[in-house]
């Protein structure tokens, strides 16, 4: 069953003075200042599609490499993933860095790095990003 989720912001005034709010609909789980500064400077407070982009691109390679292990017999203990979407004012996104380590019994590196290439690959997020260069790290801790 296909699902759609759903979030909206309200901006006011023009981009470099003003300032919104984004609303997490679906889950409720809350609303986020947003801002210029905090997309080209320092956050102070404030997020920026990019951290949410780092956020479901870390959540969803996540979910698709423990599926991924565990499909191949050898489910994950514990993943933890960090992604770093880097903006370039002028430019866009310029890339997206994943780094995961993980504690997978019974796994080595080169098939922990093998399943963590191919969720990077697989991963909806991922697919729907194609457009950005992603590149990925990878080791059992």
């Amino acid at each position: 069953m296909a699902t759609t989720r759903h979030a909206h912001t309200v901006w006011e005034g023009d981009l470099l003075k003003g300032k919104g709010v984004v609303t997490l609909d679906s889950s409720g789980i809350g609303s986020y200042d947003v801002s210029w500064p905090a997309r080209s400077e320092a956050p102070n407070g404030k997020t920026s599609p990019e951290e949410l982009i780092a956020a479901a691109h870390s959540s969803c390679f996540s979910m698709a490499l423990s599926h991924g292990l565990a499909g191949k017999g050898n489910p994950p203990t514990r993943l933890e993933t960090k992604a770093d979407v880097t903006f370039q004012p002028g430019e866009g996104i310029t890339g997206i860095h994943l780094t995961v380590e993980g504690e997978v019994p019974g796994l080595d590196d080169a098939a922990f790095v093998a399943a963590a290439e191919e969720a990077k690959k697989n991963c909806p997020v991922s697919q729907a990003l194609t457009g950005t260069t992603i590149t990925l790290s990878a080791k059992l801790a």
